[in-house]
């Protein structure tokens, strides 16, 4: 900086200062830079550098802990998402495989491509039978020709059939074409339903219709065959007709036993009979049956014995006498003439008092233990008829005994007779009576 020269007027003063020129600088603090240093702007610039180099390390810092954050939720939402997919998957493989229906998809070629257990089930297939052809499989030429006749005017069929084999079996099966959204055939699904048990019931209806028509008809048209002899001539001569009359009532009442049965039955499968129960002592139920049978028992020179011990059930007694009175009726009449039925009793151990009623009669084969108990079976068709049976006596047995929760059972040797078994839950034992003595007041 230049300041402005002074000259002074006065000589003294000039001679004794005379004119100089100054120049001033402003002084900086030692270790700091002006702006007009060389090195101001080159350091200046490093600093921004370093700042923004700081400030990108610590947004890419932040930005790869955002990334691995979001990387975490996203794989933690993967798993998620993969766990609720295999979770539907297996949910719609065990609804898949437990239904009741076989179900098999198959592809244009006929080849299997999904099958339930069920399917493989009915027809005795592997674990696996993906792949294999329906022909293959199955080796029913019908299935084949029913995936051949769907088409897309005829989108759906079924049909019924029997599968091969020893055992009846029947299936129905109804198949339907698969299309794409274009309409374009993608395959063929097959749903099969058991009909076998629906068979054997519809089969077991037309078989009691006809016996129950037959056992009708067999006394009716007795009836009407003599009373028609006794219209035309026969009352006229009266040891024929009453020997014409004494067959008319036999048939008769032939008839009411044989529709007693039938309600009963009918009452019992639809669940109408209200069972009574309570506390019932079989052995003097038993002595009163063996009493009231003793006359019949005689006719055939048959010995009842009355061995139950003092058992009580919780039952019906009503009920309970019906099932004791077909099992005795049975043994006398298909027993030995002049042989012996035995009424026995024990307590089981599961809560159940088990009673058996013992002939020794021809006994019954192996193969029929299990038939005597359906209706209308008759082991000795011309016997049972000629001693007045309906056929009916050991179903409904079977069926009282199952109402009071127990089961019914036969053991038997060809030529030394036939023993059957029922089981009732045993009435609970009777709570003791305590007899309080007083003492007299003094």
């Amino acid at each position: 900086m230049v300041m402005p020269e002074f000259n002074h007027a006065l000589p003294r003063w000039q001679r004794l200062f005379p004119p100089r020129t100054f120049r001033l600088e402003p002084r900086r603090a030692p270790g700091k830079l002006a702006a007009g240093s060389r090195m101001f702007w080159p350091l200046t610039t490093c600093l921004l550098l370093a700042a923004l180099v700081a400030v990108h390390l610590l947004w890419r810092r932040r930005l790869r802990r955002l990334r691995a954050e979001t990387e975490a939720a996203l794989a933690r939402e993967r798993a998620h998402d993969n766990g609720l997919r295999a979770q539907a998957v297996a949910q719609q493989a065990a609804v898949f495989n437990s239904m009741v229906e076989g179900v098999v998809l198959l592809d244009l070629a006929g080849a299997i491509q999904l099958a339930n257990r069920r399917f493989h089930q009915l027809f005795g297939l592997p674990d696996e039978a993906a792949g294999r052809t329906l022909m293959t499989a199955t080796r029913m030429h019908e299935l084949a020709e029913l995936v051949a006749g769907l088409n897309a005017r005829q989108p759906a069929a079924s049909r019924e059939l029997r599968l091969p084999g020893l055992e009846e079996r029947w299936l129905e099966v109804n198949a339907a074409a698969v299309f794409d959204a274009a309409q374009n055939r993608r395959g063929t699904v097959l749903v099969f339903h058991d009909l076998t048990r629906l068979k054997r019931l519809e089969r077991n209806r037309e078989e009691f219709v006809a016996n129950v028509s037959h056992e009708l008809r067999t006394p009716l048209s007795l009836i009407k065959g003599y009373t028609e002899t006794l219209l035309d001539g026969a009352k006229d001569d009266p040891g024929i007709a009453l020997k014409f009359l004494q067959t008319i009532d036999r048939n008769a009442e032939r008839l009411k036993l044989l529709i007693e049965d039938l309600l009963t039955i009918s009452e019992l499968e639809s669940g109408r009979i209200r069972l009574q129960l309570q506390s019932v002592p079989l052995r003097p139920l038993a002595a009163k049956l063996c009493e009231d049978f003793r006359p019949r028992a005689g006719a055939r020179g048959t010995r009842l014995v009355n061995e139950l011990p003092d058992l009580s059930a919780r039952a019906d007694p009503n009920r309970v006498q019906q099932v004791l009175s077909n099992l005795v009726d049975n043994a006398i009449k298909y027993g030995r003439a002049e042989g012996t039925v035995v009424l026995r009793g024990r307590r089981a151990d599961s809560g159940l008092v088990e009673i058996s009623v013992a002939d020794d009669g021809p006994g019954i084969p192996e193969e029929a233990r299990e038939r005597v108990f359906e209706r209308f079976y008759r082991l000795d068709k011309a016997r049972s008829r000629e001693q007045g049976g309906t056929g009916l006596g050991l179903s409904i047995v079977k069926h009282i005994v199952q109402s009071h929760g127990g089961r019914v059972w036969v053991e038997s040797e060809p030529g030394r007779g036939s023993c059957f078994h029922f089981s009732l839950p045993a009435a609970p034992p009777a709570a003791p009576v305590l007899n309080h003595q007083t003492n007299p007041a003094p």
